[in-house]
């Protein structure tokens, strides 16, 4: 295990300050052209994303998988040779490649394969009779994978978005089969729906106990399970059927996930909340070479301690694979009304309280410190999942207290998705060194249905407080928690710069940010949150050459259009990963 050392940030600037003038120094047009093969790009918008506004160089060289200088074209094709390869970029756009900053890209991969349930425009998933459908095509289709996992499996039906307004029953799962057992993913993936086959093969009747941290809802008698899951309740048979693949199936579930991330212009990618076995998944495929971008896992603090413990945290890849930390989950999901928020829903769910207010994964305070002082004691870089405001004041809370007994290093503790995280909350953030790291893709998928069904005009409009994080001199990143949604990069651009919902409404106008802040948070300061920003996020000199070309600049683009741009190639360490047809 190799041991992490954080410099102080005094002397580190020093550092910098010396290396710069030292790439100064080596930089100038009298240094001999490189002999060696080395790719030039030009003719393009070539977004370096260092600094605070936009700056562009005129080419770019890359050699043995990273960057080798930067800057005008006379004195790239100087360094290059004349033997380079060129690229014409044809007034294209060349940014760093894109980095994750949370999501799951197995389960991705899982999305991918599964029946597609999403609505539209990302699938077909309008209402409860489409959802049946679309799970007939895929059993008629997918006969050996039925065979593997004995499930029909489908993925991102979303309730908020059927025409019925509400989850798909057992009953009505029924009408795919009655022999073979269903379950279908909530797009949140934080609740599901099965028929009553796998309510049978789940063990799930009217007289199973709700599990702690979720939820089996019923029907009208208060006991007869009514197939809809919450949280914990689908979690343990959703984790049993993925246990009973076999390593060739749970490796083309992974590879899949990559390819997802590549086509969408990723060369870093997260493992979000992985359990041994999917961490020996991706170490296996790291060792067989089949990784062809970076996969930084983040291992499930509350379930893998000893495995941890055994393992490590790296700070290194090796062949694209690294275990970066821990993961740690407080609540559920805004839209699927499991978030523990301090005030109550809207709308609450069926046979709950006008009081109710969601709740805790983990509802003992004590066990909930424990854990915070565990990663801290070890200097384990922590996510913690954090969608309602309660849940983030438990894990500032928390967080208060492991600093103050462990020390305030330099952690980078991050609070995933912070949806509705409160000016307050944000301010004991800031000194607390908590890294905020927004889903505002929320704005657009669900901005509608927080504003007249979760949280109502007001918290809807803070959703994700991207603007607020800002003006406190914050940083921030923002991700796409695939599979919650697909894992694009220019959608997670496009929501973050216009907050614009479905409907066309903007969903809290003044927490917009600009298109150069957006692709901020999902390069130069995704990299800093990974502590990679020695080798990642800017286009600069020695860094790897983790390139995407777009077919378009997102900052010199009509906001509205940056939705439309495409993803036209990829390239990790040099090497093209993803190419657009």
């Amino acid at each position: 295990m190799k041991v992490s050392m954080r410099i102080p940030s005094k002397l580190l600037l020093s550092l910098m300050a010396v290396t710069l003038l030292i790439t100064l120094a080596f930089s100038s047009t009298k240094a001999a052209p490189d002999t060696g093969s080395s790719t030039l790009y030009y003719g393009g918008s070539i977004l370096t994303m260092e600094g605070s506004a936009p700056s562009y160089a005129e080419a770019l060289v890359v050699k043995d998988g990273r960057i080798l200088f930067v800057g005008t074209k006379t004195q790239a094709e100087h360094l290059a040779g004349a033997a380079a390869k060129k690229v014409d970029l044809d007034g294209r756009a060349l940014l760093p490649g894109f980095i994750d900053a949370h999501g799951h890209v197995f389960n991705a991969g899982f999305q991918k394969l599964a029946a597609n349930l999403l609505p539209p425009p990302d699938g077909g998933g309008k209402d409860v009779a489409s959802l049946v459908a679309l799970l007939k095509e895929w059993q008629d289709k997918n006969a050996a994978a039925i065979k593997k996992s004995g499930w029909i499996i489908g993925f991102g039906y979303d309730d908020s978005r059927l025409a019925e307004g509400r989850h798909p029953t057992a009953k009505e799962l029924d009408q795919v089969s009655t022999e073979l057992p269903v379950v279908i993913i909530h797009q949140s993936g934080h609740l599901a729906a099965m028929n009553h086959k796998g309510l049978e093969l789940a063990g799930i009747t009217a007289e199973t106990n709700d599990p702690v941290g979720g939820v089996i809802r019923r029907q009208a008698d208060g006991k007869t399970p009514n197939g809809v899951l919450e949280e914990m309740a689908s979690f343990g048979p959703i984790f049993k059927i993925l246990g009973a693949l076999d390593s060739e199936a749970n490796e083309k579930i992974a590879l899949a996930g990559v390819d997802a991330y590549t086509q969408h212009g990723f060369t870093t990618a997260q493992e979000g909340r992985a359990n041994k076995a999917a961490t020996e998944t991706w170490r296996k495929l790291a060792d067989e070479r089949k990784l062809k971008i970076d996969v930084a896992v983040y291992l499930d603090l509350q379930s893998e301690i000893e495995y941890i413990k055994q393992v490590g945290i790296h700070e290194d890849y090796t062949h694209h694979f690294r275990v970066a930390g821990v993961k740690l989950s407080l609540d559920g999901s805004p839209q699927g009304k499991t978030a523990w928020l301090s005030k109550p829903y809207l709308n609450p769910p069926p046979q709950k309280p006008d009081s109710y207010t969601g709740y805790p994964a983990i509802p003992s305070d004590k066990e909930r410190q424990a854990l915070f002082n565990l990663a801290y004691q070890k200097n384990w870089q922590l996510l913690v999942h954090c969608n309602g405001d309660a849940a983030a004041e438990a894990m500032i809370d928390a967080v208060a207290v492991a600093s103050e007994k462990y020390g305030k290093d330099d952690r980078r503790t991050v609070m995933i998705h912070a949806q509705t995280v409160r000016e307050s909350q944000l301010e004991r953030m800031k000194k607390l060194g908590i890294l905020p790291s927004f889903f505002s893709m929320h704005t657009y998928y669900w901005g509608d249905w927080h504003r007249d069904e979760t949280l109502g005009p007001e918290r809807a409009a803070r959703i994700s407080p991207t603007a607020s994080a800002l003006k406190r001199g914050m940083r921030f990143t923002e991700h796409h928690d695939a599979p919650v949604a697909l894992p694009s990069a220019i959608m997670i651009l496009h929501t973050t710069v216009n907050r614009t919902s479905r409907s066309g409404e903007v969903i809290g106008p003044d927490q917009r940010v600009s298109p150069y802040q957006a692709l901020k948070s999902i390069t130069d300061w995704a990299a800093w949150q990974y502590f990679e920003q020695d080798s990642k996020g800017t286009l600069t000199k020695g860094k790897l050459a983790d390139l995407v070309i777009l077919d378009q600049d997102p900052t010199q683009v009509d906001p509205a259009t940056i939705m439309n741009i495409r993803v036209l190639e990829t390239i990790k360490e040099g090497q093209t990963v993803y190419k657009a047809q």
